[in-house]
Order: structure tokens, then C-alpha cells, then sequence
């Protein structure tokens, strides 16, 4: 027996088919009338053999969200773009992790180690095994010139440490400029086949709480630590018109730190490809951007919007007191003799 829906569905067909036939038949070209009575076809859900029916939320017991009774009211918690601004307070680890765990994810880490910040390695690498995305796989890919000098770090079972040889500049501002390109680089010959999201971080930090789940989107920014109170008329942009990084006055919407951002390994891999060519347009012009590839990171992030913001929780100073706004730090740059280590 066929059935009822079936019956309809080739009829359906059918009346379509002897509609064209007229149409083409009397020699004019008309649009198909959008009431054709085909809501059989329309209907049916397609269940194709890959699909992977995942239970994303079990059953979990937590605390009702309030809509009239936000739990941070003193900040700032989505863009006018309608992306979400990370905080303390603003998720639930619980939920986001029900969600991520069942897809088997595989985080990457980049961080370069060159000259003299091998010795920040160790310390990045300990902290992150305490709180970085602590129950996932992840990689550590470290860029440096001298790969005999990174320590080992005992790692979690599903955690690995990747060296990546790469040559030394003559100056900090060529090697932070030459690391857009590198990522980009490694992205398109490795790390596209092995990681599914991917953090690019500077070492001479530490990790001081947990960084998990709610930091994953498809193109990450965090705002920078010393701009975040202030008006966009102080933020440190390029202001040279002839700079690929220009960005005029009145313009902008925050200041993102260079030391932190990532997302999709597929969307950080076109992030860096970009940077990388408004970088080399620079120089052709030979032109150094007021903050390197940290300007032209702001400059991107300008006119392609990050879909998700760090807030400086997650790249917080050593040297700076926590304001009350900042309930506790996760990631921050280490106090040290900059002139020291650059040299």
C-alpha cells in the first residue's frame, strides 16, 4: 500500500511538472507561484548517516535565571553587536560544560619562547595544567628559537607539548609582527588537522583560576587590562591615515590586547592571514604600526566584530591592583625587567 504521504507528495510533483510544461510550452517565463500545495516535501526532516545526536543538557539541578535580576550589574556583559563579554557571574561552568564535553573537543595553544622568554615557559605551562580547560585534550605548540632550553612539564593524560622551531629576529617588534604570519603558517600545515579551537597567548604569563569552555566562539577578543575604564579618545590605536592599521578618532569600540585571542581554528587561521597581509602592506610602505600586529589586531577587530569578549579577567598585570569590578583574575602577565628580557 502507498501511502497517504506519499500519494501527496507525487502529485505534488506532477502538478508542478504539467505547470512548467505550460509555461514553457506558451513561450513566456513566469516565477512558480510560492502556494504550490507541496507541504509534504517541505516537512520532512532528513536524518543523513554522519549526524551525531548529541544530549547536549541532561538533567541538571542549578539556579533559575532571573531576567529582571542580573547577576552583574556593575559591567558591561554583551556588545552593541550582541556578543557576549565573559565575567565572573555570567555563566554556569556546569551547563557549558554538559555541552562541550560530549563533542570530544581538542583545544590548541600558541605561545612563542624566543631569546629570553624561555624561561617563562615552565611556569605558563604548570599554571595551565591547573586551570586551563582542565578535562579536555589539549596542545601546546611553542614557538622558539632553542628548543633545547624548554623544560618538561608533567602533563595530563590527552595533553601534549609540541615544539615548533622558528627563527630568531633581531628585535622583540619584528618577532611580535613575524607571529601572525607563523600561526597562520602552522595553522595551514599542522594544527588545522589536530585541534579544533585554538588560543594564540603570550608565555610570559600565568594562569591563576579557571579558563574553560565559556571562553569558546568563533572569533575571540579580550579587552586590554589598562583601557578597559577609560574613553576610546585614550585607547593607544594607530592614527597615522597612511598606516593599514589606521583607526580615526571617534571611532573603535575597545581596546583588545594582542596577548589573548582565538576561537575557531578555521576562523583564527583567516584572522591571522589578514593581519599578516595589512602587516606586510605596512612594510612595503615602510611603516611599523604604533603597537605592531596588536594594532592591526584592533584594527581588524573594528570592522569584523570578535563573536565573543574576554573581559580582563582573562588578561589581567601582576602590576596592577584588582578593582572591585574585577571579582578574580585568571590570566595575567607576570611582573618583569622588559629592557632585560628584550635585549
Amino acid at each position: 500500500m502507498i501511502s497517504r504521504k506519499v500519494l501527496g507528495s507525487l502529485l505534488c510533483l506532477f502538478v508542478v511538472t504539467v505547470f512548467i510544461w505550460f509555461t514553457v510550452g506558451n513561450g513566456k517565463v513566469r516565477y512558480l507561484p510560492y502556494y504550490l500545495p507541496c507541504p509534504e516535501i517541505f516537512s520532512m526532516k532528513l536524518q543523513y548517516t554522519e549526524e551525531k545526536l548529541i544530549q547536549l543538557f541532561p538533567q541538571l539541578f542549578y539556579q533559575q535565571p532571573r531576567v529582571l535580576a542580573p547577576k552583574r550589574q556593575d559591567v558591561l556583559t554583551v556588545t552593541p553587536w550582541l556578543a557576549p563579554i565573559i565575567w565572573e557571574g555570567t555563566f554556569n561552568s556546569e551547563i557549558l560544560d554538559s555541552a562541550y564535553r560530549p563533542l570530544n573537543l581538542t583545544i590548541g595553544v600558541t605561545a612563542f619562547a624566543i631569546g629570553k622568554y624561555t624561561r617563562f615557559v615552565g611556569r605558563f605551562l604548570e599554571s595551565a595544567e591547573k586551570h586551563f580547560m582542565k578535562g579536555y585534550r589539549v596542545n601546546y605548540y611553542i614557538f622558539t628559537d632553542n628548543p633545547e632550553s624548554i623544560p618538561s612539564v608533567q602533563l595530563q593524560p590527552g595533553r601534549r607539548l609540541v615544539i615548533v622551531p622558528i627563527k630568531k629576529y633581531s628585535s622583540w617588534q619584528e618577532i611580535s609582527m613575524r607571529r601572525m604570519e607563523a600561526i597562520n603558517k602552522h595553522i595551514a600545515e599542522t594544527s588545522h588537522q589536530e585541534v579544533d579551537y585554538l588560543f594564540c597567548l603570550d608565555i610570559d604569563m600565568v594562569f591563576y583560576n579557571a579558563w574553560g569552555p565559556e571562553t569558546l566562539g568563533d572569533i575571540v577578543a579580550a579587552i586590554h587590562p589598562g583601557y578597559f575604564n577609560v574613553p576610546r579618545s585614550q585607547f593607544p590605536y594607530e592614527r597615522r591615515s597612511t598606516s593599514a592599521a589606521y583607526i580615526p578618532d571617534g571611532e573603535g569600540d575597545f581596546y583588545y590586547g594582542g596577548a589573548v585571542f582565538g576561537g575557531l581554528v578555521k576562523k583564527v587561521y583567516e584572522f591571522t592571514k589578514t593581519c599578516h597581509m595589512t602587516i606586510l602592506t605596512d612594510k612595503a610602505n615602510e611603516i611599523m604600526a604604533a603597537w605592531q600586529e596588536e594594532s592591526h589586531l584592533n584594527r581588524h577587530f573594528l570592522s569584523h566584530k570578535p563573536s565573543k569578549v574576554l573581559s580582563p579577567e582573562y588578561l589581567w598585570d601582576d602590576r596592577k591592583p584588582k578593582p572591585p569590578e574585577i571579582h578574580l583574575i585568571r590570566f595575567s602577565t607576570v611582573d618583569k625587567n622588559y629592557k632585560e628580557i628584550r635585549d
